[in-house]
Order: structure tokens, then sequence, then C-alpha cells
């Protein structure tokens, strides 16, 4: 996993390479079921607009640790199958990020982007340095997930 330092302020971006098809990696992305499987937070997915990941359709999710859990949705913006997935990633009253995860395909395997910009309540937040190093062992996490679920579907 590599770390991008000089991102603008509130933005994290960390790439990690995977040795996994694209193809298999977005079939992952396009499984709106699979992001409880991969997105570090994340409990349950409760329901999901059949064309996920259309842009303007959305999947309900339920975030949390331990007791304490929020109920929002994510909504897909842009899907250029399969090379690149923006969507707007909703914990109110927290807050909402605009997350973009872009695949390279690399001999291989692929090389996939994870670009993470805060807005509403925790775009402050991301200012403060250890709020962005946990997000980066965040999206971290999230990306090792990513892969194993991908190996496990490709195979």
């Amino acid at each position: 996993m590599r770390c991008s330092p000089g991102s603008p302020a509130g933005v994290t971006t960390i790439e990690r390479f995977m040795p996994v098809r694209p193809d298999a990696v977005w079939a992952t992305l396009a499984d709106p079921a699979a992001y409880a499987d991969w997105v570090v937070g994340s409990r349950a997915i409760r329901d999901a607009d059949e064309d996920w990941p259309a842009p303007g359709t959305r999947f309900a999710h339920t975030l949390g640790v331990g007791p304490l859990t929020i109920r929002d949705e994510t909504e897909s913006l842009e899907a250029r199958t399969p090379r690149r997935l923006r969507m707007l990633a909703h914990a109110r009253p927290l807050g909402s990020a605009q997350v973009t995860l872009e695949i390279t395909p690399e001999t291989g395997g692929a090389i996939v982007r994870m670009t993470e910009r805060p807005t509403g309540g925790l775009s402050l937040l991301e200012l403060n340095p250890l709020f962005r190093l946990a997000t980066r062992v965040r999206n971290g996490w999230s990306l090792e997930r990513l892969e194993q679920l991908a190996l496990e579907r490709s195979r």
C-alpha cells in the first residue's frame, strides 16, 4: 500500500497492488452486498437499487462500532466500468465523504487507488493529522479486505 503525502488538504489517497484481474475488482464493487464485507466500519447493507452502481443509484447501509450505529446511504456519482467508481457515502449526522476508486490494469493484477474527500461536518476533522492517519489506516485495511474478497470471488 502506498499513500500519497502530496494530497490536497482534507483529501486522503492510498493505492494498493492487487494480484487479481481488474474485472474481478469491479465485480466486487458492483455488488452492493459486498460493501458490508470490505468497508471497515460497515455492519450491514439493508437495501440497494437494482442497477447499482449506475450513477444516481444508492444502497442503504448501517455503520458502527459496538452499540453505536448510524443508518444512512451511499450514492453512486460516476461509474465507468471497469475503471472508476465515484460515490458519496453518508454517515449523518457526522458528515459525508466523496470516495473514488480507480482501477488500473497492471501486469499480474491491478492497482486500486482510493481517494476520500470529506464533506459536511467531517471536512473540518480531516484537517487534524490524527484523523487523516486514522482515515489512511481504515482505508488501507478496507483495500486489503477488498482484495481478499475479489480474490475469493475470482476463483
